[in-house]
């Protein structure tokens, strides 16, 4: 099968290679994909896409027309393809639904102890050979209630590794597991509770219609001050211009993103070169000390990128075998 691999990032290409292994033609296309770059793909059966591509049902019906039959995503998101447009084509369209929960969760520990011990301004005054301690005091894990909105597979890592820590943890999701009450002493609430109730609020849900700015300026509003707020799942998940209000104003103690709204375009890129960073709310996020900001990197493990590549042709070779893939949406 010939397969267009479109925003083909250096650091996943010997992976992809490897698990290949030379079964199916892999064409490595640098570009998004995007409703001016379908011609990209001419000639090839399958697009093999990541979370920053752009699968709307105009880009669709262009891969159709071209012989495009299948879409295997490079990721467990699936909100940037149009899933009634590709089933109307008859487009088959697989994920990679369980690539490293543990590669995520870790991260967003990362993120909550880099920014609660203050890591990075700790190093940068070290590396300014000033070693005074003012101004660096964080707290205690243990004993801080932390509400994980989501407890898919992320959130039951992250409840497991928070449980170790000794926190008190509160969850929202639309399906309770009893045995996460069991395990790790989780306690079911409403989203409103969660976030009145946690001194650390973090999101592990998908982004749809019913999730977007789910942390929004009432939700914000309802907080305890100094909140730390984590989002490592899907940017849109929070209203960006809120949370710079709630920055300003104290309402939000630590912010630890690894997702933007807008990110499409600006991550995984290097804008280094550039003058002047052109997105004015992203640019205003990274004025804040108390703000720790990654390229979406949550995923960059090499166990994750492995299992990635392995899934992704795992999908593509059931395809070919003519059967459903084991991931298929």
């Amino acid at each position: 099968m010939k397969i267009a691999v479109y925003s083909a990032h250096k650091f996943e290409r010997p992976y992809l290679t490897a698990a290949n292994a030379n079964k199916h033609e892999l064409k490595f296309i640098n570009a998004n994909l995007a409703p001016d770059t379908t011609v990209l793909a001419e000639g090839a059966d399958c697009v093999a896409l990541f979370s920053s591509d752009t699968a709307s049902s105009e880009v669709l019906e262009d891969l159709h027309r071209m012989g495009v039959r299948y879409v295997a995503l490079r990721s467990a998101g699936y909100n940037h393809v149009d899933l009634k447009a590709a089933e109307a084509l008859g487009i088959k369209v697989a994920c990679v639904p369980r690539y490293s929960p543990h590669a995520i969760a870790e991260h967003t520990v990362a993120l909550m102890l880099a920014l609660n011990r203050k890591l990075i301004r700790a190093n940068n005054r070290v590396r300014e050979l000033n070693f005074s301690l003012d101004g660096l005091a964080g707290f205690d894990m243990n004993g801080k209630t932390v509400g994980i909105v989501g407890l898919g597979n992320i959130g039951q890592v992250l409840a497991k590794i928070l449980h170790g820590f000794g926190c008190k943890l509160l969850g929202f999701d639309l399906h309770q597991d009893a045995s996460l009450t069991e395990k790790y002493g989780m306690t079911y609430v409403g989203i409103d509770e969660l976030c009145a109730q946690s001194d650390i609020v973090s999101l592990q849900v998908p982004l749809n219609e019913h999730t977007r700015y789910l942390i929004n300026q009432e939700r914000l509003a309802m907080m305890k001050d100094g909140v730390m707020l984590i989002n490592t799942s899907r940017g849109g998940l929070v209203d960006t211009k809120a949370v710079i209000e709630a920055m300003k104003s104290g309402k939000i103690g630590y912010l630890g993103l690894d997702v933007y709204e807008e990110e499409k375009g600006l991550f995984f890129e290097d804008h280094s070169g550039e003058d002047m960073l052109q997105d004015d709310v992203i640019a205003r996020l990274m004025t804040f000390r108390n703000a720790l900001i990654t390229s979406h990197q949550a995923f960059l493990t090499t166990n994750a990128l492995e299992n990635i590549a392995d899934t992704t042709i795992e999908n593509i070779d059931a395809w070919q075998a003519g059967r459903a893939a084991e991931n298929e949406l």
